[in-house]
């Protein structure tokens, strides 16, 4: 079977293009737990999901890109970036939270843009791990599980699933950034040694 070469550049734009609807939906009715918030919720999980479809796609149809490559990681940065703000927005993340996560992503961001011209630098096996951290997390944050009941236990359930999961995907984040960095700072060192 035939796939247009550009088939996952156009997924990867798509998810880009959904950061703005999404953070939409997820302000429009102030952080009610109504249809609009499920519905973000639901926009965020499908979107930050094709992820790995276009990935898959792109290495099972030999047509990976350094556009998509580049594009890529941007594009779960916009969604997760998005997310964050419009969560602590909302007053249900605490700022610092969302501060040290677009300090990382958009360091990282920053910097894959000033090499682009040397190497494209696409994501780690770590970046990756925060991601689908960051998407968990997210998600739970999202879906207003807590207002499905009111009883004490479920409600402590859903406090904990989100402080566990977001945990770790803030410690992942700085994690993976300390490890960009180390890389980077490393492959330059050889480099220049070889010169």
């Amino acid at each position: 079977m035939a796939v247009h070469p550009q088939l996952p550049n156009a997924i990867t734009i798509a998810r880009i293009l959904c950061a703005p609807v999404f953070l939409w939906m997820l302000l429009a009715d102030g952080g009610a737990g109504g249809a609009l918030r499920w519905a973000a919720g639901i926009v965020f999980i499908v979107a930050i999901a094709t992820d790995g479809i276009d990935g898959y796609i792109a290495r099972k149809y030999d047509i990976v890109s350094d556009l998509g490559k580049l594009l890529d990681p941007i594009a779960d940065k916009a969604l997760t970036g998005v997310a964050f703000v419009g969560l602590s927005i909302l007053g249900e993340l605490d700022w610092w939270v969302t501060i040290v996560v677009l300090v990382r992503e958009v360091g990282i961001t920053v910097y894959r843009f000033m090499v682009v011209s040397d190497h494209v630098l696409a994501a780690a096996w770590m970046g990756k791990l925060k991601t689908v951290a960051q998407a968990v997390a997210l998600s739970i944050a999202l879906l207003p599980f807590a207002g499905l009941s009111e009883a004490a236990a479920w409600q402590s359930t859903v406090w904990w699933a989100g402080v566990v999961t977001m945990t770790v995907a803030v410690i992942l984040t700085i994690a993976s950034g300390i490890d960009y960095v180390v890389t980077e700072v490393r492959a330059a060192r050889t480099a220049r040694r070889s010169r």
